[in-house]
């Protein structure tokens, strides 16, 4: 235990990128969300289809692979590099692999919230002459949101243990369970006070997260 103990720095230094990578990550994947759910719901029936091929393809894709894809497709085979120093490039890949993954889940909750409003209230809405985007941005998204607070909760969670599948995946990026494994090669450390160590560390990570948006949305919950 002592030897965990001292180094608890690494293990922090661990968890501040995991921290970091979910994030980053939940930012995009909110945004690639509302996006594939504004294309889901358009009146033009291209964009519906292709934001169905996308979510249907990839929320039904092993996290793993979309990752590796990212790792060994777009990174070795096409190319893509975001940054020159390769500790920034793998992270920004699994950015892109864990932002493309989860926001697809985004926007299924964003959907199942549009589907609680009232089809009146749309109806209102386009005979005052709004737009579709306004329509959205106005009537539809907010209402949306504050119906679906609990379920994007539980996807930042998932997103918060999805980090750890981006080392595994071979892009080698650094979050705690990467330290973890290091610290395990390196002999330095007993086996199951780590493996509890960091298990409490997610936990510290995600209960409050839990509780957080729990109060959120029975604070903001639309009454109807």
């Amino acid at each position: 235990m002592e030897a965990f103990l001292d180094n608890s720095g690494a293990i922090i230094d661990g968890f501040s990128w995991t921290v970091r990578l979910a994030l980053i990550s939940a930012l995009f994947s909110f945004i690639l969300g509302v996006v594939l759910t504004a294309m889901r719901v358009s009146p033009v029936p291209l964009l519906r289809g292709m934001a169905a091929v996308y979510v249907e393809g990839i929320r039904n894709t092993p996290l793993t692979l979309v990752l590796l894809f990212c790792g060994l497709g777009l990174n070795s085979g096409l190319g893509l590099s975001f940054h020159e120093s390769v500790q920034w490039n793998v992270y920004w890949l699994a950015v892109l692999g864990l932002s493309a993954y989860t926001a697809c889940f985004v926007s299924e909750a964003l959907r199942s919230g549009i589907n609680t409003i009232p089809f009146g209230q749309i109806e209102a809405a386009r005979s005052l002459g709004l737009t579709f985007l306004q329509n959205m941005r106005l009537i539809v998204l907010p209402q949306a949101l504050r119906s679906v607070i609990g379920p994007l909760g539980s996807v930042l969670i998932a997103l918060i243990k999805n980090t750890t599948v981006a080392s595994v995946a071979g892009l080698g990026v650094q979050e705690a369970s990467r330290q973890m494994k290091l610290m395990f090669d390196q002999g330095v450390v007993p086996v199951i006070p780590t493996f509890i160590g960091f298990a409490i560390g997610f936990l510290v990570l995600c209960l409050p997260t839990g509780y957080l948006f729990g109060w959120l949305s029975k604070r903001l919950a639309v009454a109807r």
